[in-house]
């Protein structure tokens, strides 16, 4: 059974040296710390590369973050997966759960995730299924 989660979060992105072995001038690496708060009471610590120029409308991410804490009473932890771009400033992100990451009481966990930002907010709605073990 899909089940949905929902609520809001803080993320802090802090810049991480530029690795020259990658050739490109315009690949930044960041280290990504975030607080969910709602029906995911958890914290995320990853790490991002951007490219691009968001100021004028294009560009693009991948991110990996290891989420720990609660989701509707089950403890434990998971990886997301994220996958974005921005042209002409409309936004295409794609946010799944790594197959396998689940641990603890979100074993098995499968799902994606939608990140919205609106007045400078952000908040999250999280449909995900849990093996019938852990229900």
């Amino acid at each position: 059974m899909t089940r949905h989660a929902a609520g809001a979060f803080d993320a802090k992105t802090t810049p991480l040296p530029a690795d020259d072995s990658t050739g490109g001038g315009d690949i930044g690496r960041y280290v990504l710390d975030k607080q969910y708060h709602g029906d995911l009471e958890a914290t995320a610590k990853g790490e991002m590369l951007g490219a691009g120029d968001p100021s004028k409308g294009a560009a693009g991410y991948v991110a990996m973050e290891r989420v720990t804490g609660t989701l509707h009473g089950h403890t434990g932890s998971f990886t997301l997966q994220h996958s974005g771009t921005m042209e002409q400033g409309k936004f295409q992100l794609i946010v799944t759960v790594v197959p396998g990451s689940g641990a603890g009481g979100l074993t098995g966990i499968a799902g994606t995730m939608k990140i919205i930002i609106a007045n400078g907010k952000h908040s999250y709605e999280f449909d995900y299924t849990l093996p019938p073990s852990s229900e």
